[in-house]
């Protein structure tokens, strides 16, 4: 899927350029001529970076990143004609993540939207990695946080552990025995009926009705379940 590159840039010839070059390496580009154009296009429009000009009518490049950081963490690049070091300085600290000074070559403005893309698309992955996402359920292993249709449960760290397992295998039943093995380890010295406090437990926190449960199922005779979407 082809990058998004919103270009805000008072200079038109400027603007032709960058997008010109861009387009050649099909980029998706919106340009934008001033300050209130630009956040009014980020609000509306999902971008992969912006390339943003300090000087710009209407609303300055400064003002335009730190309301964009109000409602978005999209890349910002600034480009200023600017060389000192405080307004690098304070582009930087208004949430933009990096800075090309006026006259570039377009050569690193490609170089440096390339090299963000690689940053935030590896961040993006390890996101996506260490986050499960089934129906209501959110879970951030990392953090070892719990969303139900955005609501946050606070669970014990083996409650986290069976509810994590649970959701990343929907649809499978497993045994008492056989979870309490793998969550509480083989050398565990209680029995089989931990499983079921700790479902128990979990059920409390996370259904609406636990005594009709619609996350963690039950079939009797064989074990525990998650009711959910493959993954």
């Amino acid at each position: 899927m082809a990058a998004r590159v919103l270009i805000v840039d008072d200079e038109k010839l400027i603007v032709k350029g960058i997008r010109f070059s861009l387009e050649k390496d099909d980029y998706e580009v919106d340009t934008a001529y001033d300050g209130g154009e630009a956040l009014e296009k980020a609000r509306e429009n999902t971008y992969d970076v912006i390339l943003l000009d300090l000087m710009l009518p209407v609303m300055n490049g400064m003002d335009v990143c730190r309301q964009i950081r109000e409602f978005s963490d999209v890349p910002i690049i600034m480009l200023t004609a600017k060389g000192e070091d405080m307004d690098k300085i304070l582009g930087l600290e208004y949430g933009a993540d990096d800075y090309i000074t006026k006259p570039f070559n377009i050569l690193e403005v490609k170089a440096r939207i390339k090299a963000i893309l690689r940053r935030t698309r590896a961040a993006k992955k390890n996101v996506e990695e260490n986050v499960i996402v089934n129906g209501d359920v959110r879970l951030d292993k990392d953090n070892r946080r719990v969303q139900i249709c955005g609501r946050e449960i606070n669970l014990t760290g083996k409650e986290f552990e069976l509810l994590e397992f649970l959701v990343a295998n929907p649809g499978r039943v497993y045994g008492r025995a056989k979870l309490l093995q793998l969550i509480w380890g083989k050398d565990y010295p209680g029995d089989e009926r931990t499983v079921d406090v700790h479902v128990r437990r979990l059920r409390e926190k996370i259904e609406p009705n636990p005594s009709e449960p619609r996350y963690v199922q039950t079939k009797w005779g064989v074990g525990y379940y998650y009711q959910g979407t493959s993954i």
